[in-house]
C-alpha cells in the first residue's frame, strides 16, 4: 500500500503528465542536411517531434523503433542537472549512484547496472560523450560545461555501441562551435557555501569556414558530513573543467570537429555514517521466543572499548563522521584527452571517423573503516591510484540503396587501453588489538576476560581460563594476532592491457511507405592481457598459519573454528607475503556476435508499433585485487590467474512498444525482457569488491544455493540466465499551450535473480555471503519509479520579460542497497522533489533564477555496506540459519548517504 501512495504522490505533485520537456528539446539535431548527419547543433522542427541519433542516424524520437529518453539543454537546467547522475531525476529507468566515490559511480537501466569500486569491471550501461566511449562510467561522472542534449537508450545497444552495453547507452552531446560571435555566463550559490562558475565563448576564426569554442567552470562547495574528531567536512566539491573546440568545414560536404577537455577534481570524498540497526531490524517479527535482539552490537562494543567513536549513532542523517586522524583522505582526480571527428559525404556515401586519445588517473588513499581507530587504510604515498591510457577510433559508411527503399550502414571500431591499478592495504596501529578482541566476542568470552590493553586482548583471568579451555596455541595465536601492526601490502601492481575491435552493421529496409525491418549485427573480439606483482611485509600472517596448523586440522570442532578464524584476521584479503616474488601473467580472449533485428509499422504519421530482439555482449576480465584469491592460489600463478577471472555476461532481450505522437501530446509504452546470462555480479566481501557471475542451473540445487557453505551448490546440468529484468515502461507529454509542458514517466521493472543460483558459466557453487540473492529481488532496482514535471514560461507585461515556474519530482519504491541483500541494508521508498523559480530579460538575455533541491529533504542512503572486517553475523543469518549459531546485531553496517536538501540562485546571462 505504501507504494502506491508514493505513486500517487509522485504523479499528483507535478500536477499533470509527459515524459520529456519540450522545450528543452529544441536543440536536438535537425534531420540531415547531405553530409551532415549526426551534426550535433540541431533544433527540433517541434516541441513534440524531438530529432535523436540514437542509431547513428538523425530521426524523429517518435519514429525510432527503440525506447530512448532525451533530454535537451532547458530541460537540465530546469532539473539542475550539471551531470548524469542529476540526470536520473527525469528518467524513470534510469539510476546513477556513488560508491565510495563519485569517481566509481554506477549507472543502471530497468533496474540492471554495475556497483562498486572495482577498476576491473565494466559498466552494463555505456556512457559516451560526444562519440567517444568512456571506459568507465565514473569517468562521464562530472561537470560536462554545457551540453547540448543527454540521450537515454534503453536495453542491449551491442550493435551500434559495442560491448558493454548490455543494459543500455548513456550518449552526451556538447554544443558545437558557431559561426557568429556568442557566449554565455552562469554564476550559482548555494547552501553549504556552494559556488559554480561556468562560462562559454564562440566564433568565426574564418568565416562560415573555421569557428571556435572555449566553455570552462569552477565548482567549489563544502561537505555534506562533519569529521567531528578532526573538525572538518567530507564530500567536498572542488573541480575544475575546460573544454576547447575547432569546426572546420572547407566545403558543405566536408567537416571536421577537434575536441580538447580537461578535469581536474581534489576532494576529500567517501564520508560514510555509522547506521546503527541491530535494534530495529527483527527478521520474524511477532514469532515468540525465536531470538533476542542483543541490547548492543558486539563490534561496536569493543570499537568503544579501544576509544571509538559513533556521533551518528542511532542518528545517521546528523552526518556526523569521524576519521582517523593523520591518515589521507582526499584524492586527485584527472581526466583529459582530446577527440577528432571527420564527416565527409561522398557522392551518396557519407563517411564518419571518429578518433580519439583520453587519459584519467584517480587516487586512491582512504580511510577503510571509516571510524577514528586506526584499523586499515590505504596510503597516500604514491601507492594507490588508478590510471587508463585509452585509444579508440571508429569509422562507418552510411548511404541509400534501392531508391532509398534500403539504409544501410556499416562500420568497424578498434580500442586499445593500459589500466594500471596500483594498490596498497595496511593493518593500522590499532588493528592487532581491535582483530583480538574481535576474535574474543566471536566465541563469547565474559567482558571481564578482554582487556584492549593487553597482549592478545586477553585479562590476567582471561589468560587462564582461556588457557585452560583451548589451550596455549591459541591463547599463542591470539597473542601473535595482536601484535599485526602498521604492516600489510606494500605496494601491488596491476597492469590490463587490453585490444578489441569490431565490426559491424545496422540496416533500415522500408517494405511499404508504412513498414519497415530492421537488422544489425556485430563481432566483437576482446584481447585482455594481465600481468600482476605483489609486495607485502605481514610475515605474521604465515607464521599464524604455521603455528595453529594443527589446530585447524584437530578433531576439536570449536578450536578448529577459532584457529581457522585467528588464521583468517592475520591474513585478511589475502594480506600475506606468500605472493611475494610471484608475477602473474594471463589472457582472456573472447570472440562475440551481438546483433538486432526489429519490425515497425507506422499505420500512420503519429503512431508507430514496433518489436524488436537485441542480444548484447559485456566483456570478460579480471579481479585487480589481491582480495580474489584463496590459498590455492599462493603455490601457483597460473592458478592465481585463473582465480582472478570473470565470464563474459550476456544478454537476449526482448521489447513491444507503441508510439504517438500529435502537436500537444506524445506518449509511447513499451514492454520489456531481457535475460543475462553470467551477470557480472560486484559484491563486497568484506575486504574489497569482487566479481562473481551469475547464473541458473537447470537442475535443482535442493537449497544448496540458500546456504553458507561456498563448496556446495555445483550445477551438474546447463547453466541458464541468472537475471531476468523484465516490466514496462511509459513516458507521455502534454503541451497544452506554448509556455505549458507537462512530464510524466513511469517504470516498472521487475528484476530478479532466478533460483538455483550459481556463480560461473561453468557450474561452480554461489559465494556463501550471497545465499539471500536466489528468487529475490536485485540491490538499487527499486519495483516502481515515477518522475514527473511541470513547466511554465509565461510572459511578463510587454518588455519581453519571461517567468520561469518549474518542478519535477521522482519516487522511488522500496530496495536494498547492498548486493548480499542483508536486512539491515533496506532502504524504504522515498520522493525526490525539485523546483526553480525566476525571471527572464527579453530573448533570455539575463536571468535570475532561485532553486531547491530534495527541497522536503528526503533521507535516503546510497549504499549501505559493512566495512573493512566489522561484521560476523547479521539478522539475515538469524532469519535463515538461526540462533544461537549466529549472534544478531554483531554486524557493523555503514552507508553513503545521498545528498540533503539544497538551495540557491543562479545569474544568467548570453550575448
Amino acid at each position: 500500500m505504501r507504494k502506491w501512495m508514493f505513486l500517487v504522490a509522485a504523479a499528483t505533485s507535478v500536477g499533470g503528465v509527459a515524459p520529456v520537456d519540450a522545450q528543452g528539446l529544441r536543440g536536438v539535431a535537425p534531420l540531415p542536411k547531405q553530409g551532415e548527419s549526426e551534426r550535433d547543433k540541431p533544433v527540433a522542427e517541434n516541441s513534440t517531434d524531438i530529432v535523436v541519433t540514437a542509431t547513428r542516424r538523425s530521426q524523429r524520437l517518435s519514429q525510432v523503433p527503440i525506447t530512448v529518453n532525451a533530454y535537451g539543454a532547458n530541460a537540465l537546467s530546469h532539473s539542475g542537472a550539471t551531470d548524469i547522475r542529476q540526470a536520473s531525476q527525469l528518467s524513470s529507468s534510469l539510476s546513477v549512484s556513488s560508491t565510495g566515490s563519485e569517481a566509481n559511480a554506477s549507472a543502471r537501466l530497468r533496474g540492471v547496472g554495475t556497483m562498486g569500486d572495482n577498476p576491473g569491471l565494466e559498466s552494463s550501461v555505456a556512457v559516451f560523450i560526444d562519440g567517444v566511449y568512456r571506459n568507465r562510467t565514473g569517468s562521464g561522472l562530472t561537470d560536462l560545461g554545457e551540453v547540448e542534449r543527454i540521450e537515454v537508450l534503453h536495453g542491449p545497444q551491442g550493435t551500434l555501441s559495442g560491448r558493454n552495453a548490455s543494459a543500455g547507452v548513456i550518449s552526451i552531446y556538447s554544443k558545437y562551435p558557431e559561426f557568429q560571435f556568442g557566449g554565455f555566463g552562469e554564476a550559482d550559490y548555494g547552501n553549504y557555501n556552494a559556488v559554480r562558475l561556468v562560462g562559454g565563448l564562440t566564433g568565426p576564426v574564418i568565416k562560415d569556414t573555421l569557428a571556435f569554442r572555449i566553455d570552462g567552470l569552477v565548482n567549489k562547495r563544502d561537505g555534506f558530513y562533519r569529521d567531528t574528531v578532526n573538525a572538518t567536512d567530507y564530500n567536498d566539491r572542488n573541480r575544475y573543467f575546460l573544454r576547447g573546440q575547432l569546426f572546420f568545414r572547407p566545403q558543405p560536404d566536408l567537416s571536421l570537429r577537434l575536441i580538447g577537455d580537461y578535469t581536474y577534481r581534489n576532494e576529500k570524498c567517501c564520508g560514510a555514517v555509522y547506521y546503527d540497526t541491530h535494534a530495529k531490524v527483527d527478521p520474524t517479527p511477532n514469532v515468540p521466543g525465536d531470538y533476542a535482539i542483543a541490547p548492543s552490537n558486539g563490534v561496536v562494543t569493543i570499537m568503544k572499548e579501544l576509544g571509538g567513536l559513533f556521533p551518528s549513532d542511532g542518528h545517521p542523517y546528523n552526518r556526523q563522521i569521524v576519521q582517523t586522524p593523520g591518515r589521507a583522505y582526499g584524492n586527485v582526480v584527472k581526466d583529459y584527452g582530446g577527440s577528432a571527428r571527420i564527416g565527409w559525404t561522398i557522392g551518396g556515401v557519407q563517411l564518419i571517423s571518429i578518433s580519439a586519445y583520453r587519459e584519467y588517473k584517480a587516487g586512491g588513499a582512504a580511510d577503510l573503516d571509516y571510524s577514528n581507530l586506526d584499523l586499515v587504510y590505504r596510503s597516500d604515498d604514491g601507492n594507490a591510484y588508478r590510471q587508463f591510457h585509452t585509444f579508440t577510433q571508429e569509422t562507418r559508411l552510411s548511404g541509400a540503396l534501392f531508391g532509398n527503399r534500403l539504409d544501410w550502414l556499416v562500420g568497424g571500431y578498434f580500442a586499445h587501453e593500459t589500466l594500471d591499478n596500483i594498490d596498497n592495504l595496511k593493518f593500522g596501529s590499532q588493528y592487532g588489538a581491535f582483530a583480538a578482541c574481535r576474535t574474543l566476542v566471536a566465541i563469547n568470552s565474559a567482558p571481564g576476560l578482554r582487556d584492549p590493553s593487553a597482549s592478545g586482548c586477553l585479562s590476567r583471568a582471561g589468560r587462564a581460563a582461556l588457557t585452560a579451555r583451548l589451550g596455549k596455541d591459541i591463547v599463542g595465536g591470539l597473542d601473535r594476532l595482536g601484535t599485526i601492526n602498521d604492516v600489510g601490502t606494500v605496494r601491488d601492481v596491476f597492469r590490463q592491457t587490453s585490444d578489441n575491435f569490431a565490426f559491424f552493421t545496422h540496416n533500415i529496409y522500408r517494405l511499404t511507405d508504412t513498414l519497415s525491418l530492421t537488422g544489425g549485427l556485430r563481432y566483437t573480439n576482446e584481447y585482455k592481457r594481465l600481468a600482476a606483482d605483489f609486495n607485502n611485509n605481514n610475515v605474521a600472517c604465515i607464521e599464524q598459519r604455521t603455528n595453529l596448523r594443527a589446530a585447524m586440522r584437530g578433531d576439536d570442532g570449536t578450536r578448529r573454528r577459532i584457529a581457522r578464524a585467528l588464521s583468517d584476521l592475520s591474513c585478511a584479503g589475502s594480506a600475506t607475503p606468500a605472493l611475494n616474488g610471484m608475477r602473474i601473467n594471463d589472457s582472456i580472449r573472447e570472440g562475440q556476435f551481438t546483433g538486432t533485428a526489429v519490425v515497425s509499422w507506422q499505420p500512420r504519421n503519429s503512431t508507430l508499433l514496433y518489436g524488436s530482439y537485441a542480444r548484447g555482449y559485456k566483456a570478460g576480465g579480471f579481479n585487480l585485487t589481491r582480495f580474489g584469491l584463496t590459498r590455492a592460489a599462493y603455490n601457483s600463478s597460473a592458478e592465481a590467474g585463473r582465480q582472478l577471472r570473470f565470464d563474459p555476461e550476456t544478454v537476449q532481450a526482448y521489447e513491444l512498444g507503441i508510439k504517438y505522437s500529435v502537436p500537444k501530446f506524445s506518449a509511447s509504452l513499451a514492454a520489456f525482457r531481457s535475460a543475462f546470462r553470467d551477470f557480472q555480479l560486484n559484491t563486497f566481501s568484506g575486504n574489497a569488491y569482487v566479481v562473481q557471475n551469475a547464473g541458473a542451473c537447470s537442475h535443482s540445487l535442493a537449497g544448496a544455493d540458500r546456504d553458507e557453505d561456498s563448496t556446495t551448490g555445483a550445477c551438474s546440468g546447463k547453466v541458464r540466465a541468472g537475471v531476468i529484468t523484465q516490466g514496462i515502461e511509459l513516458d507521455a507529454g502534454a503541451y497544452p499551450t506554448p509556455d505549458l509542458t507537462f512530464n510524466l514517466g513511469y517504470t516498472y521493472a521487475h528484476t530478479q535473480y532466478r533460483d538455483d543460483l550459481v556463480g560461473s558459466a561453468s557450474g561452480t557453487p554461489l559465494a556463501g555471503t550471497l545465499f539471500l540473492l536466489p528468487g529475490n529481488q536485485m540491490a538499487n532496482a527499486p519495483r516502481h519509479v515515477v518522475t514527473g514535471s511541470a513547466t511554465w514560461t509565461p510572459a511578463l507585461g510587454g518588455q519581453g520579460l519571461t517567468g520561469l515556474f518549474y518542478v519535477d519530482s521522482r519516487m522511488t519504491s522500496d530496495y536494498n542497497t547492498g548486493s548480499d541483500l542483508f536486512l539491515e541494508k533496506a532502504q524504504d521508498g522515498f520522493v525526490l522533489v525539485n523546483a526553480r523559480i525566476g525571471i527572464r530579460g527579453r530573448k533570455q538575455r539575463w536571468a535570475v533564477e532561485f532553486w531547491g533541491q530534495n527541497l522536503f529533504n528526503a533521507d535516503y542512503q546510497q549504499l549501505a555496506f559493512t566495512p573493512y572486517l566489522q561484521g560476523t553475523g547479521t539478522a539475515s543469518h538469524v532469519q535463515m540459519f538461526g540462533a544461537p549459531k549466529y549472534a544478531t546485531g554483531d554486524a557493523v553496517t555503514s552507508a553513503y548517504l545521498a545528498e540533503p536538501r539544497t538551495y540557491g540562485v543562479t545569474l544568467r546571462s548570453r550575448f
